[in-house]
């Protein structure tokens, strides 16, 4: 385990870069352009390279290769959270320009929910290492349940969620439009807003993820600082990556299925390495063949999707 200055150096490195986020480069509400989005997009996958290459520099081979695996991991299974964004924004009509505040806030609350539900999760592991068969059994289920999921998206609906109706019995929440603000005074009261509501159902959305994506990154390390700054990086350039993605998402038809097969396989991956270290078989699925199969399955899931796109396109044209 590495010592407390690395966790220091890293907290640190965080505020500082969200501080800078926050005040300088995004300080007045715009709409982010793709190509905006795709170079900061660029820039956070740029830091999230360059910090392996400390990892591999400081904490070795192994730690290096575990950090690579949990943030594709954690990266490809963050793109399945942009469409629930996307309806999200949609459904409460959040102009492009102030989706990115409601964005950043979200990512505060997330970076403090990831370090609770890692630490637990390693904890449970480190007391109980049948926990890692619910884990994986439980990585099943969510695959197999997403790849044979129908549910239309025209239906989504978040009001009709227990947590909204339960927050807004205890709560005043206004739903007067075009108010940019998370909380709002009148009548000498402070009213809740839309914008208030979507930061709830966005951080709701990312405690649901995280739910699957720790137990996944888990799979690869059980080591807390690896599996916290991969999860972490991965977080920071969730926001550009929705701007650049946004507009497309809707094309890459067979990303689920993709998705589906790997939490499956990671969830397998869980079970077997378990069963084969408690019968003393020197037998395992590394890191390494995982990180194969990720970036396979991905890869495929895009090339199918982009020739699908094409082969529409095409018979329209004609």
């Amino acid at each position: 385990m590495v010592g407390i200055g690395f966790w220091i150096g890293f907290v640190v490195f965080v505020v500082v870069m969200l501080s800078l986020d926050l005040f300088v480069f995004h300080k007045k509400d715009t709409i982010m352009k793709v190509k905006t989005a795709l170079l900061w997009s660029a820039f956070w996958i740029g830091l999230a390279i360059a910090f392996n290459i400390g990892v591999y520099y400081f904490l070795g081979h192994q730690k290096a290769l575990e950090f690579l695996t949990g943030y594709l991991i954690e990266e490809s299974l963050s793109v399945d959270n942009l469409f629930v964004f996307i309806m999200i924004f949609g459904f409460f009509k959040i102009e492009p320009q102030y989706q990115h505040k409601i964005l950043f806030w979200g990512i505060i609350g997330a970076i403090v929910m990831r370090a609770v539900f890692i630490f637990a999760g390693v904890a449970l592991i480190e007391q109980f290492e049948w926990v890692m068969y619910i884990f994986g059994a439980f990585l099943i289920y969510t695959g197999i349940k997403m790849l044979f999921d129908k549910e239309e998206n025209e239906n989504y609906n978040p009001n009709d969620s227990f947590f909204l109706k339960l927050f807004r019995k205890f709560f005043r929440v206004t739903d007067e439009p075009n108010v940019h603000n998370f909380f709002v005074k009148k009548d000498k009261k402070w009213y809740a807003t839309n914008f208030f509501i979507v930061l709830l159902i966005i951080e709701g959305s990312d405690l649901i993820f995280a739910v699957d994506s720790i137990p996944a990154v888990l799979s690869v390390s059980k080591d807390p600082f690896i599996v916290y700054t991969s999860n972490i990086f991965a977080i920071l350039g969730l926001r550009s990556l929705y701007f650049a993605l946004s507009g497309i998402m809707k094309y890459f038809y067979y990303l689920k299925y993709a998705l589906a097969g790997i939490l499956t396989f990671i969830g397998i991956k869980m079970c077997f390495n378990e069963f084969c270290k408690q019968m003393g078989y020197e037998m395992e699925i590394s890191n390494i063949a995982s990180l194969g199969v990720i970036v396979s399955l991905l890869t495929i899931s895009i090339v199918a999707s982009l020739l699908l796109n094409k082969k529409g396109m095409d018979e329209v044209s004609q």
